[in-house]
C-alpha cells in the first residue's frame, strides 16, 4: 500500500504546533494562538509595506469572517493597532505594536530551533529535495503546473 503522504504531513504539522505552543513564546500573551503568530510575523516581515486585512486572508488564506474575528481579538489583547491610512479613509492598515514586536523577536527564535531540529542529520540535499516536493505539492492543490 502507497504511503499516505497527507496523513505524514498532519502529523508534522501537528507536531511542529504543539512544539511552538508549548514554548514560552506565548507565556505573556493568553488566548493567542499559533495563527496569530503567524499574523504578527507576516506584520513584521513587511514592516515597510501597508498591511490590510484582505492581505492577512490571501497570505494565511483564510475567510473574510475568520481574519475578521482573529484581528479583532489581537486588537483587544494588545498585539495591534488599525490605523488610516492617508489615501482612502475606509481602509485601516494593520500595525503591530511593541508587545507583538517582542513576541515575534521570540517566536523567530523558537523557529529557528525548530528549523535545525527539523533538518538535524538530513543533507542539504535531502533539505532542497523536500522544499521541492513541498512546493510541488502546494501547486498539485492550488490547480498550478510546474
Amino acid at each position: 500500500m502507497e504511503q499516505q503522504v497527507i496523513i505524514q504531513i498532519k502529523i508534522l504539522t501537528n507536531t511542529i504546533k504543539r512544539t511552538l505552543q508549548n514554548s514560552d513564546c506565548f507565556c505573556d500573551c493568553r488566548g493567542m494562538t499559533g495563527m496569530h503568530g503567524w499574523i504578527i510575523s507576516y506584520l513584521c516581515r513587511n514592516p515597510n509595506h501597508d498591511i490590510f486585512q484582505k492581505d492577512i486572508e490571501a497570505q494565511l488564506s483564510i475567510r473574510r469572517s475568520t481574519a475578521t474575528g482573529m484581528l479583532q481579538l489581537m486588537e483587544k489583547n494588545g498585539l495591534i493597532i488599525r490605523e488610516p491610512v492617508p489615501y482612502d479613509a475606509r481602509l485601516k492598515k494593520l500595525v503591530p505594536t511593541r508587545k507583538a514586536l517582542d513576541i515575534n523577536r521570540r517566536i523567530e527564535e523558537k523557529f529557528e530551533q525548530i528549523n535545525t531540529q527539523l533538518i538535524h542529520g538530513l543533507t542539504r540535499e535531502e533539505v532542497d529535495l523536500f522544499c521541492s516536493v513541498a512546493e510541488k505539492m502546494r501547486n498539485n492543490l492550488s490547480g498550478c503546473e510546474t
